[in-house]
Order: structure tokens, then sequence, then C-alpha cells
């Protein structure tokens, strides 16, 4: 388990890994012994007289009864060198559990043999003797390999010194694997908490040293190059806090992932992390019960389109956790599609999974597919999303956005399909880009086969995701990383922000809470400046604004929106079940005839080339389209 070197003591090595058979040997000498002085101690003599037939008999008895109830306790099971208060009081148990059945066998005994009277003292010293010889050999070897470990393994090896911060059980679990876990070239040097009555206590070895604004001075003091943010149900403004003191003293923030973590016992040094944007968010992230989720997927054939990208894997390995019969990954990427199959394949083995390449403009080849899968539940993750970029192809959004979910749709009417959940967008409320239009008229459709079909097709609006491919904080690192500037369009612009977790989850839970048609929105919390954003970005790189890196506005492009909505005028929307899930059902969809026939129309005119015409035909289906003046701004900027 531990390196040796030809200086450290081998002695203690060989101590410290004594095994439960030599405790074992040393219990059967000590513990006669104990149920014996016990006598001599309430006695106080050595010379028992007339008791000592009576010790005897109790001497005999700890070894015939004390050992195997201890076996039964599990103290023989126990691995001593970690031992806590839980193996203490598994001793403290046995002990008293040993010296009662002990005290019932004499009394019992004394009916039929002619002994003294049983000296009421002698069970509660014998009881004190059997824990302090239970308990002394194994507690030197705890001490002892603790001691070992500060004072000889660390010197082995070149370490890093970390302060913790926060001094609770996650903070306490965290110090003890860093000092059982010498590999971890990690030496801790004190604890960091606001609650000001630790300040100065022991937490094993290490002591609360202040509070977090003292981050800087005990950063320099002790030559700290790391902080662990050890406080899983920590707020982003306290982590943020905490961020800001690392970079004014020049230490790397780590952390702890969340408080699910602490509940399933996984809290572990391992699982610290860089601070990452999300945990700066201004809310806690959201979680949701997949109760329901899990019976809605579980056994059933489950379609996800846009399966290579950020959301639709991560949708495919939520998924696969929920026991579908079968899941078929379609893609138009064959890259991203094989990473993803060779990925799900080694998680879940035993899974039916469906490798499919396929463009969802393509009708005949999604007919073959639904003819060859039959999929009862179809989450629609794929799409064209990139604003400017669609601004400058807009028959690419047409064709893809609008006919790509229309072809599916058909299909799932068709073959019975039993849920369908759409990923849309706040960009499709009263949309002022080609992107967020060609959602609108997906929302529509959706609602439009719902109203047809009688089944449960739905869509699921929400914001930007932080972390998905292409996305804004990527996008920023990239230009952190070419050493600036970072462009950002606007100092005023705002979105609404979500994890990828967060929307996965929100497309589940709504596939899970639809009973009909209906449109679902996320709780996302107040809209985040991409200013402020950008700022964490460059705070989390351990740069400075002004002074490293500078951040440059470029001013709005075409298409982009100051602030972005999450319902349109007349939308009438209410909690579903999830106190953080709305919904909105009462929206105004037009005519069948006439959706069908211009949404025709328009996928005729984007195959033509026909722009004018499909930019007539938007504003038909979507009157609420105003698109923005296009205006002059830096080209290195991207809209999000």
């Amino acid at each position: 388990m531990m390196a040796s070197t030809g200086w450290q003591p081998r002695v203690v090595q060989r101590i410290i890994r004594l095994r439960n058979r030599y405790f074992l040997f040393l219990d059967v000498l000590s513990l006669p012994l104990a149920a014996w002085l016990a006598f001599a101690i309430r006695l106080e003599r050595f010379d028992l007289g007339e008791y000592a037939g009576l010790a005897l008999i109790s001497a005999l008895l700890a070894w015939v009864i004390k050992t195997p109830l201890l076996m039964v306790f599990g103290v023989y099971s126990r691995y001593w060198i970690f031992a806590g208060l839980r193996e203490i009081g598994i001793l403290l148990e046995g002990a008293v559990a040993g010296v009662t059945l002990q005290g019932v066998a004499l009394v019992a005994l004394s009916r039929f043999v002619n002994l003294p009277q049983y000296p009421l003292s002698v069970p509660f010293l014998d009881g004190t003797l059997t824990f302090i010889v239970l308990a002394m050999p194994r507690l030197c070897v705890h001490g002892l390999y603790t001691v070992y470990q500060n004072r000889f393994s660390s010197r082995s090896i070149s370490t890093r010194r970390v302060l913790i911060v926060g001094a609770g059980e996650a903070g306490n679990l965290i110090y003890r694997e860093l000092v059982q876990n010498p590999r971890l070239d990690v030496h801790p040097v004190g604890f960091v908490d606001d609650d000001e009555r630790k300040r100065g206590l022991y937490i094993g070895q290490i002591r609360v040293l202040g509070a977090v604004k003292d981050l800087p001075e005990l950063v320099r003091k002790h030559k700290v190059e790391q902080v662990l943010i050890a406080i899983p149900s920590a707020s982003p403004s306290q982590i943020r806090r905490i961020v800001d003191r690392c970079q004014v003293a020049g230490a790397e923030p780590r952390i702890l992932p969340g408080f699910y973590e602490l509940l399933s016992g996984r809290v572990q040094a391992r699982g610290l992390r860089p601070v990452r944007v999300e945990d700066l968010l201004s809310r806690k992230p959201i979680h949701t019960d997949i109760t329901r989720v899990k019976a809605l997927l579980k056994g059933k054939r489950v379609l996800v389109t846009g399966a290579g990208g950020s959301i639709g894997a991560e949708l495919c390995r939520q998924i696969a956790n929920c026991d579908p019969a079968s899941l078929i990954l379609l893609g138009h990427g064959e890259n991203s599609i094989f990473n993803l199959h060779l990925d799900m394949a080694r998680l879940y083995p035993d899974l039916n999974i469906a490798p499919v390449i396929a463009d969802i403009r393509d009708l005949p080849r999604l007919e073959a597919v639904f003819r060859d899968y039959h999929p009862e539940i179809i989450l629609h993750a794929a799409a064209h999303k990139h604003v400017p970029l669609m601004e400058v192809n807009p028959q690419e959004a047409f064709s893809n956005n609008v006919g790509g979910t229309w072809n599916l749709l058909r299909l799932a009417e068709l073959w019975g399909v039993e849920r369908f959940v759409m990923i849309s967008t706040d960009k499709a409320v009263n949309p002022t880009s080609v992107m967020g239009a060609t959602k609108r008229i997906a929302e529509l459709l959706v609602q439009d086969g719902a109203r047809r079909s009688k089944r449960c097709f739905v869509a699921v609006r929400f914001g930007n995701v932080l972390g998905s491919r292409g996305s804004v904080v990527p996008y920023f690192e990239q230009q952190i990383a070419r050493g600036g500037p970072v462009t950002v369009t606007h100092p005023e612009v705002t979105r609404y922000f979500m994890t990828i977790p967060e929307a996965v989850q929100l497309v589940l839970q709504a596939g899970a809470l639809g009973d009909g048609s209906g449109i679902f929105v996320l709780d996302m919390g107040e809209p985040v400046k991409i200013v402020d954003l950008a700022r964490d970005v460059i705070r989390l790189a351990g740069l400075r604004e002004g002074v490293d890196i500078e951040i440059v506005f470029s001013g709005l492009r075409h298409g982009e929106k100051l602030h972005e909505e999450l319902f349109t005028a007349g939308e009438r929307y209410h909690r579903t079940s999830h106190e953080k899930i709305f919904v909105s059902n009462n929206v105004c969809v037009p005519l069948e005839a006439f959706l069908h026939t211009n949404t025709k129309a328009l996928l005729d005119a984007a195959r033509r080339q026909d722009l004018a015409e499909c930019d007539r035909l938007v504003r038909v289906l979507v009157p609420e389209y105003q698109p923005q003046s296009e205006s002059k701004g830096n080209g290195d900027s991207l809209v999000f």
C-alpha cells in the first residue's frame, strides 16, 4: 500500500499493517486478564482469597463469551488504521454486551456452584478494562499510521500545499482523504471558515486558520498553491467571493461538485475540479426528479435526432440510465455519431444501441429509419442554431429547422409515435433572426401535430446552454488563449443561461409532464449580462481585465436582440407540478391548411433560393417576426 524507502522505519510499516488475526490473538490474551484485574482492583489486592475461583471462572467466560461476541459485532472485519467514531462505538457496544452476558452467566452459574457473592462493582470495572484493552492497541496503530503519513510519507514526495475552505463534514472528509492518500501529492495546511465559533479549532492535525476574507494573507503566509472549496451547498455568490479572494492571492481555486456528492458518499479529493462559469451563475443549479422520466422511458424504443451534438449526446446518456428497450442515435455527422456510439457501447454494453447516419431533410431516408426501428418516443435535438450563420444562409435554416422538423412530425403521426419532444429556443419569442423565426414555425408545426394526432407532441424552450458546442464560454476561452481581446457585442446585452444537464433534464421532464400540446419553459432566474460572463471567464483563467486582457465591444449584429424573452404576447403560462418548469398551452395555432400551405411554399422558395419570397412567407407565418437592421461590428464577434 505504501512505498518503502531505505530510511523509513520498517517496524512502523509492519505495525500499521497488522491484520485482524493479530488483534484477535491479543484479545484472547487480554480479555481474561481484564476480567481478573477487575476483581483485583475491587478488592485492592492481588491475593483474591475466596474470590479466586470466581475470578478464574470470570476470566474463562470472558474468553468464551466476549471473543465470539466481538466477531458478531464485526470488530475483526475493520481496517483499524482508518478507525473513527463508528469503530470506537463498535468496541464500546461489544464491551458492554460482553460484560453483560458474562455477568448473567456468572449469576446463573452461582445457583449451581457454591461461589461467593458476585460484587456489583466488578462488571463496571470489567467493562471499562475490556474497552481499554480492546481500544488501546487499535488506536495505537491508527495513531502510528497518522504520524507515519504526516512525518514520513510526505517527506518522500513533492507536495502541493492547499487550504480547505469549509470546516464542515465535506471539508473533514476531503482532509481525511488527503492525509490517507499520499499519492495525491497534496499537503493540507489548514481550514478556512467564516464561522467564528470554529476559529482556532483543530480538525485532525490542522487548524481553522481564518475566514474567507483572510485568504490572501493565509496563502502568502503558508505558501499555498491551491484553495479547495469544500462547501457543497455554497451559493454562486459565495463561490464568486472565494474565487475573487483566490485571484487576489494568486492561488488556484478548485471545487467539490455538489451536495448530492456528499449524500451519495462520493466525496473524494479526486472529485475536486476547477471552478467553472456555471458555478458562478446568479442562481443555484436546478435538478429535477426523474422518477416519472424513468417510468416513461423504461422498455421504450427511443429516437434522438442530433445525437452527436452536445445536448443530444447528454440526452442519450441520461436516457440510457432509464433502461429503454433500444436507443437510436440519429445524426448527420458520422464522426460525432461514431464517437458517441463507441462511448455508449462501453458504458452500456447490455443496451440495444443503433447508430444511424441520416439527414432529417431526407424524407425517404427517414422513412427507412422509422420502418427499421419503429420508434415510440422521439427527442428532436437536430437543428441549425447559430444566429449569424443562419442570417447569411437562411435557406439552410428553413430546410433543416422547418423542413426537417416537419418530416419527423409527419412520420411520427404515421407510425404512431407516442411522444414527440422538440428542442426550441427563447429566440423563437418575437424573433428578430432567421434562426428564431424557423424555430417559431417549428413550434407551430409541433402544436399542429399534437392537435391532429391527439398525442403528446411538445416543444421545450430554453436559453443559451453553457458548455454546448459553439457556445459563448468556449468562444471566450479561445479568444483568451490567443491573447485577446475578448469581444462582446454590447455592454448591456443579456441572455438566459442553463447548463447542459439542466437543459437535458428539462427535455426529459417535458416528455414526462406533457399530456397534449404545449411549450415548456425552464425558470432560468434572471438573465446574465454577457460582459459579466466574459469577466468571469477571464477571472477563472487567472487573468485581470484591463491588465492582462481587454474586453472590446463590437456592436450588435444583424438578427441579435439586446434582451431575450421567454413568452410571446398573449401566451398564458403557469407552473407545472415541477416548481421550476412553466408550460404555455393556449397558443393560437394557425389552421392546418394555412400552416401547411405556407410552410410548403416556404420550403419550395428555399429550394429555389428565392430569399425575397422566403422573407415574405416567414412574415405571413410569424407576424411578430421583426428582423433587425444590421449594424457595423467587429467581424470576430459572434451572436449568442
